[in-house]
């Protein structure tokens, strides 16, 4: 079907055939609680998988769970059982002994936490499902999260057994205001931590942190005897799924136990590696891939001179097809081939743009098979996801187009194909998406599509780098100070923190020590008896789990008001600007004004025949001469030299600005036109170290100008890739510049920085280990028996120049003559 009788054989680079898996059935556990067996029965699973047997019987006996099997195995029973068993038995006491004080006031609760407020609503469904076939209305199950009002709150606070929230809702509402839920508290058996891959990097070790809180909360208002709440982190298969849980949840790793054998069954299924073919004669808009290329956001990793303005030029002769016009043209054929697809996406504009071409190449066909094609992503309204989700279910949508919003654990289960269109960053995610064909022991089709870019070709022609390598770890470091510092502050202004509750939050002797810089800075007060929060302002305000820089963009519709959806903030400037093009389900609005005041972007609706691509332009600053730094709030500029070369560490703004948009024909991309934009700079404080290269190391290693942006560049992508071996966080905690000449060092530098307000804590390792880092880099990139440079040693998945220009036999020169100057 995908190779269209031969037509397309060209594209296929790889298949790889995974066999079907049987079933193993397990039985249910004897304390299980009949009434749900019977529900679970009558929904269809008429015995439990092995693996959630074995899961859910040492949930029961109090042991904390790592769960982690592939997506689709049943997880939800596995914790829902023995939590909801708890929550009846409970109900039953109070029935059959309603006399005793005790069995009044004991109810058991339960807390679930999923990183989506997507993933908790559908929990609720599958939830009311269950209990609804069980005849178990004595149990009472809701959510609450920021959208919750205050009179379902207190509801929830007063009545609810099972309340299902995320960490957000944990850390700013209910932590702060832990009084109020004190009933909840006292008696909480099970904590869900649900898609527990999901938190890694900085986001990862904030939500460590907040469950610490949790933990510790909990233990305050326990009766004496009760036992601590028993844990259960549900994962995706990842590596070390025992040592990543107990990290998260602030216990010792032999206390988890560990359940990763997959007795579900899986259907055969067929994984397939596409590039998209050579397209002669199509013209594009392209950006000079050179050192005058500018990254779009600060996350990203890029070659950056300042003082040269990114120019357009035509592209190759014989560019590739995108690989958001092939997924569209694949997702037709398997529509019409009466096969239920999701389609991934790298991007919210991929997502429609997929849909949107789906949708005309079957309409001439089948218009009623055109309309059962849609787009989903972040940004839709809560309620549009739902009646999505659900058609999706019903058969009454057939393809999806979408972002990793579906790779978390909605339960969208019987589909037939899945489409990868760009690597979505990690195997861990890739296989999340492949999860979704073939569910519930049916066949399926997962086609990986390679966008135009070196790390995309590289794989499909690669296939073990997809299918032979080992799956990443989930890494963050609660240990951070940058990161423990304001949970320490918000632990004590929930209750004071005393000497016996450090080491709920790590080593006690570090947090000591930190404890007296934030009484230093007058963040917290010292007692005899602990440490006192005595400001007026809340503590938790202090951090944000997510980073999201700011409340999302509103995006409305000029002549009505209606709201169409919203924007994140960090990305508004770039997407919803002054005549920009935003695309909702396939129709096309043009913004007429975008109010970054009060956050608000008004649209018309308009046919139009071209897409908007804004540029923005980004520069990195540091303070002139160690010492011009705050030296009190920690961030002094510190330098030393391995003679010639030098090694900075300290406070950077990384500015960026959307300067300009230009008019593309759809769907050819030819030019239209360039306007430039007013918007405001934005600015990011942070951390960063960075090293110089003089022009007479340079000329040591035979890097000249030609080859100079290519090394630099290609040693900060590797630099970056190594840093998480010995700083304990996440490539996309971090960012990079690399430059021939950086207007405040005079040199070549290459910059690592912290992608988080303030710091992380991450690029201070780096200097503290910069031989080390550097040497590991080396390795790393002379070692990889690529010929001209790969992921796995110079190309980045998230690079902000596309991955060029990349000069690997240059980097290791470079870093050669660079190490030749370290200290012995």
């Amino acid at each position: 079907m995908l190779v269209a009788g031969g037509r397309r054989a060209d594209r296929l680079t790889h298949v790889r055939e995974l066999p079907a898996r049987p079933g193993v059935h397990g039985e249910w556990p004897s304390w299980a609680d009949s009434s749900l067996v019977a529900g679970y029965r009558a929904l269809g699973a008429e015995h439990p998988w092995r693996h959630q047997a074995e899961a859910a019987d040492a949930a029961w006996r109090g042991r904390h769970v790592a769960l982690a099997t592939s997506t689709g195995s049943g997880k939800s029973l596995a914790f829902w059982l023995p939590a909801l068993t708890s929550v009846r038995a409970d109900a039953a006491t109070r029935t059959l002994d309603p006399g005793r004080i005790e069995s009044v006031a004991r109810r058991g609760s339960v807390l679930y936490l999923s990183p989506t407020k997507a993933l908790a609503a559908d929990q609720l469904a599958g939830l009311q499902r269950l209990l609804g076939a069980a005849g178990a209305r004595d149990v009472r199950v809701a959510t609450c999260d920021g959208d919750t009002s205050p009179d379902e709150r207190r509801w929830v606070r007063e009545h609810a057994d099972v309340v299902l929230t995320n960490p957000d809702f944990l850390h700013f509402a209910l932590l702060p205001n832990h009084r109020r839920w004190s009933r909840l508290l006292r008696d909480l058996r099970y904590v869900v931590v649900d898609e527990g891959h999901a938190y890694r990097g900085v986001f990862g070790a904030h939500v460590s942190l907040v469950l610490r809180r949790l933990r510790r909360l909990a233990a305050h208002y326990a009766r004496e005897g009760d036992p601590a709440p028993t844990f259960v982190v549900a994962s995706a298969t990842t590596a070390e799924p025992a040592v990543s849980a107990a990290r998260l949840v602030g216990v010792d790793a032999a206390d988890v136990v560990t359940v990763a054998g997959d007795t579900s069954p899986s259907g055969h299924r067929t994984f397939v590696l596409w590039e998209p073919p050579v397209v002669a004669g199509f013209e594009r808009a392209a950006e000079t891939p050179g050192p005058d290329r500018h990254v779009r956001e600060h996350t990203g990793e890029h070659v950056d001179e300042p003082t040269v303005p990114t120019t357009v030029e035509e592209a190759p002769d014989h560019p590739r097809r995108s690989a958001t016009a092939e997924a569209a043209d694949l997702l037709a054929d398997l529509v019409l081939a009466g096969a239920r697809t999701l389609a991934f996406t790298r991007s919210r504009r991929g997502a429609e743009s997929v849909a949107t071409q789906t949708q005309d190449y079957l309409r001439p066909v089948d218009a009623d098979l055109a309309r059962r094609v849609a787009a989903y992503r972040g940004g839709y309204l809560p309620e549009e996801r739902r009646e999505l989700e659900d058609a999706v279910r019903s058969g009454a949508v057939r393809a999806l187009a979408t972002t990793n919003a579906l790779e978390l654990g909605v339960d969208i289960s019987g589909l037939d194909a899945v489409l990868v269109a760009g690597w979505p960053g990690t195997r861990m995610s890739v296989w999340q998406q492949a999860g979704r064909a073939g569910r519930a022991g049916a066949d399926g089709l997962v086609a990986f599509v390679a966008r135009e870019d070196p790390l995309d070709t590289y794989l499909v022609h690669h296939p073990e780098a997809i299918f032979d390598a080992p799956l990443e770890a989930t890494v963050f470091d609660p240990a951070n100070p940058y990161v423990l510092a304001p949970h320490l502050c918000a632990a004590a202004a929930e209750i004071p923190l005393r000497a016996e509750d450090l080491a709920t939050f790590g080593d006690p002797a570090a947090i000591t020590d930190l404890l007296g810089v934030l009484v230093a800075r007058g963040a917290l007060r010292r007692r005899s008896s602990g440490w006192y929060w005595t400001h007026a302002q809340p503590a938790a305000g202090m951090t944000d789990l997510r980073g999201s820089g700011g409340s999302p963009v509103r995006v409305a519709e000029s002549s009505t008001g209606r709201l169409l959806g919203t924007v994140d903030a960090a990305s508004a400037d770039g997407s919803v600007h002054d005549g920009a093009v935003y695309v909702h389900q396939g129709a096309t609005y043009v913004v007429e004004s975008l109010d970054l005041a009060d956050g608000v972007a008004l649209v018309r609706r308009t046919d139009v025949d071209f897409g908007t691509w804004s540029r923005s332009a980004l520069s990195i600053t540091i303070a002139d001469e160690p010492g011009a730094g705050d030296a009190a709030a920690g961030r002094d500029v510190v330098g030393r030299s391995w003679g010639p070369v030098g090694w900075g560490y300290g406070p950077v703004d990384v500015s960026s600005q959307v300067v300009s948009f230009q008019r593309r024909h759809l769907p050819d991309l030819q030019i239209l036109g360039t306007e430039p934009l007013d918007l405001p700079e934005r600015t990011l404080p942070t951390m960063a170290v960075w090293w110089t290269v003089p022009e007479s190391v340079l000329e040591e290693a035979g890097v000249d100008a030609d080859t100079a942006p290519g090394a630099l560049h290609a040693a900060e992508h590797a630099s970056i890739g190594l840093l998480p071996l010995l700083a304990t966080c996440d490539r996309w905690d971090l960012g990079g510049v690399s430059t021939a000449l950086h207007v405040d060092t005079e040199q070549a530098t290459v910059f690592v920085y912290d992608a988080y307000p303030g710091g992380a804590g991450f690029a201070e390792r780096g200097y503290e280990l910069g031989a080390t880092w550097l040497r590991a880099t080396r390795d790393a990139i002379e070692r990889c028996p690529c010929h001209d440079g790969c992921p796995a040693c110079v190309q980045s998945p998230k690079c902000g120049s596309y991955n060029a220009p990349l000069d690997k036999d240059a980097a290791v020169r470079l870093l050669d003559a660079v190490l030749a100057h370290s200290p012995a």
